[in-house]
């Protein structure tokens, strides 16, 4: 019998592995780590420690599965002996992205922070016909599971995920530059920022948006924010990111003051 390996008896009773099943499939969670596309599963230990140094190779060999604030679902959970087997986002070969959406809360507002689906070769997955954007952990126990419920194995995953999805916002933004999380405080858009980006600090989608070309052949997207009487925030796109963004106020007549 290979080392490790506890052969078909895994000590969870019929109860405990229906429990473990509902309360961990198709489960939702944030990525705390960045977490790479790996035909081999990305191994976990239940005392918290993990082999950083080859997730981290693994993430640049391969390509993110999901970057630290990103979403992952736990898409299939397999019981083999001392192990538990999680496919996440549908595993190596999938072609589906499931974290294209992340609910957080900040100010009190609820936003919505959209993740554009992306296409992405596997260096292990030759000529598959569909992007590779999922990946497997196992979770290593060392010891027969028994008495165990989805709880704990939440609980057990802190060290590189949370549950709660409260969280997702905090997280977010501790990956982002100092100059970037205090405009993300101030809510105020800046030039660098993503879409998502402005779409979380404004909370939420523009008022008006529109493209034009500028005389040089640039193709930008204008989105704006308000209307009068008030603040209006014109916010400029090119290449993805904010290019400019301009303040005005505007009275009740309409009359537009720029400041």
């Amino acid at each position: 019998m290979q080392a490790g390996v506890l052969g078909p008896s895994d000590k969870l009773t019929e109860d405990e592995r229906i429990e473990l099943l509902r309360g961990l499939d198709s489960e939702f969670a944030v990525m705390k780590v960045p977490l790479a596309r790996s035909k081999k599963p990305l191994e976990f230990f239940v005392d918290g420690t993990f082999n950083r140094k080859y997730w981290e190779e693994a993430f640049r060999a391969y390509g993110p599965a999901a970057r630290a604030g990103e979403q992952i679902r736990i898409t299939k959970v397999t019981f083999e002996g001392d192990r538990m087997l999680f496919d996440i986002n549908g595993g190596i070969t999938s072609g589906v992205h499931w974290y294209d959406r992340i609910q957080t809360g900040m100010g009190g507002a609820s936003t919505t922070q959209t993740q554009q689906q992306t296409q992405i070769d596997n260096g292990g997955v030759v000529g598959s016909s569909s992007p590779t954007l999922g990946t497997y952990i196992v979770v290593v126990f060392r010891k027969p599971m028994e008495g165990l419920n989805s709880a704990a194995v939440k609980k057990m995953l802190e060290p590189i995920m949370t549950f709660d999805q409260h969280s997702a916002a905090t997280i977010y933004t501790e990956t982002l530059s100092p100059e970037m999380q205090q405009a993300l405080a101030d809510k105020r858009p800046i030039v660098g920022m993503t879409r998502d980006q402005v779409r979380l600090v404004m909370g939420g989608a523009p008022d008006q948006h529109g493209r034009e070309t500028t005389k040089d052949g640039l193709e930008t997207e204008y989105w704006i924010y308000g209307k009068p009487p008030g603040k209006i925030s014109f916010v400029t796109f090119a290449n993805s990111k904010v290019i400019k963004v301009k303040d005005e106020y505007a009275g009740l007549g309409g009359d537009v003051v720029q400041r």
